[in-house]
C-alpha cells in the first residue's frame, strides 16, 4: 500500500452536512455532548458519544454504547442521511477560522507505514483509551474519527490541493457552532488521484499532529483482521486509517497552559523566592500571554507575573528538553511544586490556549487550583524534530486549532 490511498468516503447526503457536523469527540465531555444532541436527531454525536441517547448514569465505555453507536450508524443509513460514495476519492479538506486558512486532503493513510515508523508519533498512548477506540471501530466497522497529519509542506501538493479547491464551488460548506468554516471537494479525477498518491509517496514521512490513540487502534485493529479468518481482499481493506493532512506550515498550534491545586507547602513568598532561582519574576499588571520560548506567564493570588528562564541556564540541545514544557517542568513544577509525573499527578491539569487566560484565573480566584502558568505555544518544527529522533514529547505539548469535524467524512472497512 502507497503511503496514502483514496477510498470511498462515507459522508452527509447532499444538503444534510450542517445537520450531521459535530465536535471531535474526544474534545467534549458527556453532558456537552448530551446538550450539543437537543434538537438534532442527526448529529454524529449520536455515533461518536452513543451515550447521549442513553440513561444519564451510562458509563460512556459500556457495551451497550457501543452497541447504540452501531445502532445509530444503520438507522441514519437506512434514513439516507449517510451515503457512501460509489468509487475510492481524495476529498481537499479546508478549515477558516477568522484570517486563518489550511487547506489539507483526507485519506487512508498506510497502517504498515504507521507501523513502520514512516508515519511518525510524538506521544505516549494509554491503553484504556486506545481499547476505546478499538471497541468503537470494530462495533462500526467503520472509522470515523480522522487523525490529525502533517507533511513538510511541498509546492507541488500545496498547489494541487489549492487548484482542486479553485476549479468548483465545495459541496459541503458549512460553519460551526464554534465560527469555524469547514469546506469539502471530493477529488474524482483518476489523473490528479494518481497524481497526488505519487507525490505523497515521494515524501520522507508523515507525522501525527492530534489523534494518536486512534491510529494506535487501527493498526491494533488490523493487527487482529489480518489473523482472522477473511480473505486477502478484505483483510487489505482494512490496512488504512482516516486522516486528514495538511502542510506544516498551514497549521496552527495554541498554547496548553498548566494549573496546579497547591504550593506544595510553601507559603506564596517562599515560593516566588524558589522560583526566583531560575527566573526573572516580574509582576505584570495585565495577564502574561509569553511572546516568545523561554518567557512564561503566571498566576498567583490575584496577580500576573512574567517569568524569564535564567540566562545562566544554558540552552538545551535535545529537542525535548528544549521545550518550553519541558524546561517549566524540570526548573519549577518538578523541583519546587513536587510534580514528578505531570501524566498522572493529580495535583495538575492542562487547559488549551482556546479557553484564553480567562480559563486560568478563574479556576485560581475560585480556590479550586493555587497557581497558573500560561506557556508559547510549541511550532510545528519542534514536534517534528522530536518525532524525526523517534523521541516522545511531554504530555498535553500541543493544542490544534481549529479542530477537524467528525461526520464529514468516514472510512468504512
Amino acid at each position: 500500500m502507497s503511503l496514502i490511498q483514496p477510498f470511498a468516503g462515507l459522508r452527509p447526503a447532499p444538503g444534510r452536512a450542517a445537520e450531521v457536523a459535530a465536535p471531535p469527540y474526544d474534545v467534549l465531555n458527556t453532558a456537552e455532548a448530551r446538550r450539543l444532541v437537543e434538537g438534532r436527531p442527526w448529529s454524529f454525536l449520536h455515533i461518536s458519544r452513543a451515550e447521549v441517547d442513553l440513561p444519564e448514569d451510562t458509563d460512556p465505555y459500556a457495551s451497550e454504547v457501543y452497541a447504540k453507536a452501531h445502532e445509530n450508524l444503520e438507522r441514519m443509513l437506512a434514513e439516507g442521511v449517510l451515503v457512501r460514495d460509489p468509487e475510492p476519492y481524495y476529498y481537499v479538506y479546508r478549515l477558516i477560522r477568522g484570517e486563518h486558512v489550511q487547506t489539507g486532503l483526507v485519506v487512508s493513510a498506510s497502517i504498515a507505514d504507521y507501523d513502520a515508523g514512516r508515519i511518525k508519533k510524538h506521544e505516549f498512548t494509554r491503553p484504556s483509551k486506545e481499547d476505546d477506540r478499538v471497541r468503537q471501530i470494530q462495533a462500526l466497522d467503520a472509522q470515523t474519527g480522522p487523525v490529525l497529519l502533517a507533511y513538510r509542506a511541498t509546492p507541488e501538493i500545496d498547489r494541487t490541493l489549492a487548484a482542486v479547491a479553485a476549479d468548483q464551488p465545495p459541496e459541503v460548506d458549512i460553519t460551526a457552532a464554534d465560527g469555524v468554516r469547514h469546506q469539502l471537494w471530493p477529488v474524482v479525477g483518476r489523473d490528479v488521484i494518481e497524481y497526488l498518491t505519487q507525490a505523497f509517496e515521494r515524501l520522507d514521512s508523515l507525522y501525527i499532529a492530534d489523534g494518536h490513540h486512534r491510529s494506535a487502534a487501527a493498526s491494533r485493529v488490523a493487527a487482529s483482521r489480518r489473523c482472522g479468518d477473511q480473505d486477502r481482499e478484505a483483510a487489505e481493506a482494512h490496512q488504512g486509517f482516516l486522516a486528514v493532512v495538511f502542510p506544516h506550515d498551514q497549521m496552527r498550534i495554541l498554547d496548553y497552559n498548566r494549573l496546579v491545586r497547591d504550593l506544595n507547602g510553601l507559603d506564596a513568598g517562599a515560593f516566588l523566592e524558589r522560583v526566583a532561582d531560575c527566573f526573572t519574576v516580574e509582576p505584570s499588571g495585565t495577564p502574561v500571554s509569553p511572546e516568545r520560548p523561554g518567557v512564561f506567564g503566571m498566576y498567583l493570588q490575584g496577580v500576573w507575573y512574567r517569568l524569564t528562564l535564567s540566562d545562566a541556564i544554558p540552552p538545551a540541545a535535545d529537542p525535548v528538553a528544549a521545550l518550553d514544557v519541558s524546561r517549566l517542568q524540570e526548573h519549577l513544577l518538578g523541583p519546587i511544586l513536587g510534580i514528578q509525573d505531570p501524566r498522572r499527578d493529580e495535583r495538575i491539569d492542562f487547559v488549551g490556549g482556546i479557553r484564553g487566560l480567562a480559563g486560568l484565573t478563574a479556576r485560581v480566584d475560585s480556590g479550586e487550583m493555587a497557581v497558573a502558568f500560561a506557556l508559547h505555544p510549541t511550532r510545528l518544527e519542534e514536534l517534528m524534530a522530536v518525532a524525526d529522533r523517534g523521541d516522545v514529547m511531554p504530555p498535553k505539548s500541543t493544542w490544534f486549532e481549529p479542530k477537524l469535524a467528525d461526520g464529514l467524512v468516514s472510512l468504512v472497512l
